[in-house]
């Protein structure tokens, strides 16, 4: 109360009080300048930096990433922004927010990079590494594997080779049968075997 009047003894022009009593909130300049020059920092990285760019975006969005459609490469990735547009107001938040990730794997894709399998001896629990023109996935990328169990799977795999898929999964038993399963799948396994019993015949 009386800042108007203030402001018209200070010859404040009419426009300027009339825009004040219908914003509810005037965005502070420093504000706007902090999220320009991070806007460029980002800008950067995206050009002279990509896969540093896309490790942390990855990171930071990884509740929102999943290996089994983003992994598998450009047309995988292409499905499933399809079938997430296509049901339009329907997809629930879940989906609203893999498309956004979707979007930018299609990009990363794009721009000739590829995401290498995931390791069990290699990957972090909830990072994304830089590897050779590419990206490793962390453990919590694969879908339904929280944080907790990938970073118990990284403490109990230290200084051990596994021989078969059965050792590893007694080893690091927070990983559920769905999450083993859906390692096989992404080739994480490859060439080992599925138990430690010697068939003799």
């Amino acid at each position: 109360e009386g800042w108007v009047e203030a402001m018209q003894e200070h010859n404040v022009p009419q426009w300027y009080i009339d825009s004040l009593a219908k914003i509810g909130y005037l965005f502070p300049k420093a504000h706007a300048v902090a999220y320009v020059m991070m806007a460029f920092r980002i800008a950067w990285f995206k050009v002279h930096r990509p896969l540093a760019f896309y490790a942390t975006f990855f990171t930071v969005r990884a509740k929102a990433f999943d290996a089994t459609f983003m992994c598998q490469g450009m047309d995988v990735c292409q499905k499933k922004m399809r079938e997430i547009i296509a049901k339009d107001k329907d997809a629930s938040a879940v989906e609203q927010d893999m498309l956004t990730t979707l979007e930018v794997c299609y990009e990363f894709y794009l721009r000739g990079f590829h995401f290498d399998t995931i390791s069990i001896y290699d990957s972090d629990a909830t990072a994304f590494k830089i590897t050779e023109n590419g990206l490793l996935p962390p453990f919590i990328s694969v879908r339904g594997l929280g944080e907790s169990a990938a970073l118990d799977t990284v403490e109990k795999r230290k200084g051990k080779r596994f021989i078969s898929v059965e050792e590893f999964s007694t080893c690091c038993n927070k990983l559920s049968k769905t999450h083993i399963e859906q390692l096989k799948a992404l080739g994480s396994f490859a060439g080992m075997a599925d138990t430690s019993q010697i068939t003799l015949f």
